[in-house]
């Protein structure tokens, strides 16, 4: 069975995805990032394999979610997966169900700081460009634009749709569900990551002791990550102009919409998200 860790692009998925992989993966809970390959995204290429004749054809793809999903459950071992995918239904084809799913951690951030990140990962240069990717509804990523994409093992179409349907698609669709705010986990790391741990205890049997929650806490905060991306042992960067590697771990707490975004895109997002944000607090 599947816990999903799902949610919109840069909105604290490996950061919470670290923070798992330290906690249950490594021996002495020091991160490294070598223990991060245990709790990985789908979808993945290899998911598919004797399924799709040809990943890039999203028909293909959406009609076998589910079947790639019931191949990775015949054994009964519990996983942890990444996901930006929507939890969606498109022409009768599920992204996920409940004979596949165990739960959902579903981590949400305030889309005016998501459009910041957004505008950096993707090397957008252009806030007005990082809403329209925000605002986007019919929107797929991991699009294949030239032969050397196809040497990329996560170039592979998932659909994000736009910040606010992805939110609201995942929101109590399924069993088991936990919602993390970003924000919180800046204010409160050792409070919102217990809650994680509670909810796994529960719904997985299994044990944690305080200790070790508390040295994973210490060993995945903000700093200490950026400072083993610096060391170049960090290996998930996207690639922007000239092949060059995009800084992960860019601002952090740091990353302040009120000191980048002018009135007329801030105006914009608010009125566009205006439910999904007020309900939670963000407005």
């Amino acid at each position: 069975m599947i816990i999903w860790l799902a949610s919109y692009p840069k909105s604290g998925n490996t950061w919470v995805r670290i923070f798992l992989s330290s906690l249950i993966y490594s021996g002495d809970n020091n991160f490294d990032f070598d223990v991060l390959k245990n709790i990985r995204s789908f979808p993945k290429t290899k998911d598919f394999l004797g399924l799709c004749n040809n990943i890039q054809d999203r028909d293909q793809l959406i009609k076998n979610w589910i079947s790639a999903q019931d191949i990775i459950n015949l054994n009964s071992n519990t996983k942890i997966f990444k996901t930006h995918n929507l939890m969606c239904q498109i022409k009768g084809c599920g992204f996920t169900n409940l004979e596949n799913t165990l739960g959902v951690i579903h981590v949400v951030r305030d889309p005016r700081n998501v459009l910041l990140s957004i505008n950096n990962h993707f090397s957008l240069n252009d806030y007005e460009k990082a809403k329209e990717f925000l605002f986007k509804e019919k929107h797929w990523i991991g699009i294949e634009k030239k032969i050397e994409d196809k040497l990329q093992d996560n170039m592979i179409p998932t659909l994000i749709s736009s910040w606010n349907i992805h939110y609201q698609t995942w929101k109590n669709k399924t069993k088991n569900y936990l919602l993390i705010k970003y924000e919180d986990l800046q204010k409160n790391p050792y409070d919102e990551f217990t809650k994680i741990v509670k909810y796994l205890e529960k719904i997985t049997n299994k044990k944690f002791d305080n200790i070790k929650i508390e040295k994973a806490v210490e060993t995945t905060s903000f700093d200490y990550m950026q400072n083993l991306e610096t060391d170049g042992l960090f290996n998930e960067n996207s690639r922007g102009q000239n092949n060059k590697k995009v800084k992960f771990f860019n601002l952090g707490p740091k990353n302040d919409w009120k000191e980048f975004l002018n009135n007329k895109i801030i105006e914009k997002v608010n009125f566009k998200f205006k439910n999904e944000m007020e309900e939670l607090g963000y407005l």
